[in-house]
């Protein structure tokens, strides 16, 4: 009696055992399924641009010596919050976005994520990373983190659906987290960390407009209002890219105008942005999408070199 129990009791053992391991590898195949989808509400060429430019302020605050450890834990933090706004983003808009061409396969408006999921997902990530800058990197720069987030979710992105001047407001966060590098590494918001934030800021500007050109049209089918979209004949937009990228040469001089930074940089910084602010002035006379799309890679391009240039200015 006792060894056809002791046998029925190792069956169903080995029953749940098994039902275990297939639910287990459901889950994991589950889970690799919608890997892509989470990391794609990420938004990681976003996510890895707010992390360079940490990174950048980081190491210009910085003394002779970089606190790598430190570093570390800037780095993630900040990587975790910028995510998890992104994710929020993505959960707040699905329903515009589902109206464009260039947004309607994001996982949302495709189906493939639930708005719950995303909120949930993109929760968790801002509160890991306002926590982890908090406990392990300095007060002040947590406090900026959720700065960041809050003016993304709760200013710029209602903001979208009412007024054109939405880019402006959208580039104050965007200029945040070199603020947040150097803050981690100083504990204090000097006059550097609002130069990082200038440049941030008035960089974003011509870079955001020359999307909303390309794209103006999809943004109207969006309900965006966007410059370029209100702005019909394109004469406010560039004349706004005009004087944003001569701004912004401007402020990169000042540096070498304080005696900061050296000769090299001052060519260096000269030159890209006279390259931006020509391209900028080419699509203010041709009012084309070829214009608006090479304004756009000079942007793109333009911002890195412009910060190894600062880092290589440091060294010397």
């Amino acid at each position: 009696m006792k060894t056809s129990i002791t046998a029925e009791t190792q069956r169903r053992g080995e029953k749940s055992s098994l039902l275990l391991i297939s639910a287990t590898r459901r889950l994991c195949g589950v889970a690799r399924a919608a890997f892509p989808e989470f990391l794609s509400l990420t938004k990681p060429r976003i996510t890895l641009l707010v992390v360079c430019t940490t990174l950048v302020g980081f190491y210009l605050g910085a003394a002779d010596t970089v606190p790598v450890w430190l570093l570390i834990h800037t780095l993630f933090g900040t990587a975790w919050i910028a995510a998890g706004a992104s994710a929020l983003n993505m959960a707040f808009e699905w329903e515009p976005d589902s109206k464009m061409r260039r947004t309607e396969s994001r996982p949302i408006p495709s189906g493939r994520l639930s708005v719950l999921q995303a909120v949930f997902f993109g929760s968790i990530l801002c509160l890991a990373g306002a926590l982890h800058l908090l406990l392990l990197v300095n007060l002040l720069t947590s406090i900026l983190s959720v700065i960041t987030a809050g003016l993304y979710l709760f200013a710029y992105t209602p903001l979208k659906k009412r007024t054109s001047l939405c880019t402006v407001v959208g580039a104050i966060p965007g200029a945040i987290p070199p603020m947040m590098g150097w803050t981690a590494v100083r504990n204090s918001l000097d006059f550097e960390a609002w130069w990082l934030f200038a440049i941030l800021f008035l960089w974003q500007l011509p870079h955001f407009l020359s999307i909303a050109w390309l794209y103006r049209e999809d943004y109207e089918r969006g309900g965006f209002p966007m410059l370029p979209v209100v702005d019909k004949d394109g004469r406010q937009t560039s004349r706004q890219i005009i004087l944003e990228t001569l701004a912004l040469l401007c402020i990169t001089l000042l540096p070498a105008a304080l005696g900061v930074f050296g000769q090299i940089y001052f060519v260096g910084a000269f030159v890209l942005g006279a390259v931006f602010l020509y391209m900028g002035i080419r699509l203010a006379r041709m009012k084309d999408a070829f214009s608006a799309r090479r304004l756009l890679l000079t942007s793109v391009v333009y911002l890195p070199c412009l910060l190894i240039l600062m880092m290589l200015a440091k060294q010397n």
